[in-house]
């Protein structure tokens, strides 16, 4: 039996995956922990799940587009949240002990303190920003994020002739999608700063896993003599979502009475029932993979984020996409070109656009068909039973950095 110790964010499209990683690790006779904002993780992980906090601030909202919505990411959350979560990190693994550490993309606080520990670590990329380098063409912006990484990697004290890009182990980067989603990894697609991206990349399909009830969604409003289609731009549009999930209500009203709407959004960033189709169903959370699994919808329209693009085209669900930032506009064209859906641009699509994609991918049953090997394709991947059998043999080979470090963090 081992342990192992989850480190994530707190941002749902990274923390559900896990849980499904987790379960097949607890069958299999192992411990699981997490550590992470346990305010954020609770709600996802349930009352039963072991975590340890790092405590919670505020940290700024992202936004923008392109490079600004990346300068966004890394200076208003990655780095300073590894900066205020290290300490804490650190103390988790002193008490939990565990034999190895799965390390959030996002987190490379994980990866210092698996260095510091002489621990094996795997890495967990939930999306494909970070398979590869998108900014090949742009070095400036490659070296600025090594620079950012390199400065948490000092700040924690350990040694420079050490460093370790802390998004990529040597040992296992473990990749929550598949080549149908990012394409195959580049030939030059190695990470700024380090050697070739790992030969224990492992692209095992989206982990789906069950999650907590919501007793409180209606299913009695749900109506089987319409095409349904989920309305989801994930957990963090915020504001932009507002005028967007307008023009989609809008261009549901168009598309007539035999489509019913599923908005899963929060009340606030919703129309007024007023400006809702008739017979939408509208909530702040949905139970996505239960509704998908019910066969209770016909397609979806989000943002292009990977963990709702993985999982409608494991159930055979074609897409709208209007990607927003990051890696979601890569996902969106990726689903475009397979033909399991069409692409829409966020800021200025129509509702008369968006109501002609909507009743395309779900008129056309080149659409359907498509997303249907598309994603048999992705669930090729083994999902949570080839990621267990990667972790556990992470531990077996006992994976440790060459030379460890005897700086404490600082």
């Amino acid at each position: 039996m081992s342990r192992f110790l989850m480190v994530v964010p707190p941002l749902t499209g990274h923390v559900n995956p896990t849980v499904g990683l987790a379960r097949e690790l607890v069958a299999r006779g192992h411990e699981v922990a997490w550590t992470g904002t346990e305010t954020a993780l609770r709600p996802l992980l349930g009352p039963d799940a072991r975590v340890f906090g790092t405590g919670t601030r505020a940290f700024r909202a992202q936004g923008g587009h392109g490079l600004a919505a990346v300068r966004s990411l890394w200076e208003g959350f990655i780095v300073p949240y590894a900066r205020f979560t290290v300490k804490a990190l650190d103390a988790a693994v002193r008490e939990y002990r565990p034999d190895a550490l799965l390390v959030d993309q996002h987190t490379p606080a994980g990866a210092l303190v698996a260095h510091r520990h002489r621990l094996p670590w795997g890495t967990l990329a939930p999306g494909a920003m970070e398979l590869g380098r998108p900014f090949r063409a742009l070095p400036l912006v490659e070296q600025w994020m090594t620079d950012l990484l390199r400065g948490l990697w000092r700040r924690a004290g350990l040694p420079e002739e050490e460093y370790t890009d802390p998004r990529f182990s040597p040992a296992l980067v473990l990749a929550f999608t598949g080549p149908a989603l990012t394409g195959p990894p580049p030939a030059d697609a190695e990470p700024a700063g380090a050697g070739a991206l790992p030969t224990r990349y492992a692209p095992v399909g989206p982990v789906l896993a069950d999650r907590p009830a919501d007793p409180a969604f209606p299913w009695e409003r749900l109506r089987p003599d319409r095409r349904r289609v989920l309305v989801t731009m994930g957990t963090l549009s915020g504001e932009l979502g507002a005028d967007f999930l307008a023009r989609a209500a809008r261009a549901l009203e168009l598309c007539g009475p035999k489509v019913q709407a599923v908005f899963a959004a929060p009340g606030e960033l919703l129309p007024a029932p007023s400006g809702l189709p008739a017979d939408a169903v509208a909530v702040d959370r949905a139970p996505v993979l239960e509704l998908m699994r019910r066969g209770a919808l016909d397609a979806v329209l989000c943002h292009g984020g990977m963990n709702t693009v993985g999982e409608a085209l494991a159930h055979g669900l074609p897409l709208v996409t209007a990607p927003i930032r990051h890696d979601q506009p890569f996902v969106a064209a990726r689903v475009a070109a397979a033909g399991a859906g069409l692409r829409v641009p966020f800021a200025r699509v129509t509702p008369d656009h968006l109501g002609t994609a909507l009743r395309s991918v779900l008129e056309e049953p080149g659409y359907r068909a498509a997303a249907a090997r598309v994603g048999a394709g992705l669930l090729a991947g083994g999902g949570a039973v080839t990621a267990a059998d990667r972790v556990e043999a992470l531990v077996a080979e006992g994976a440790r950095p060459a030379v460890p470090s005897a700086n404490p963090l600082v």
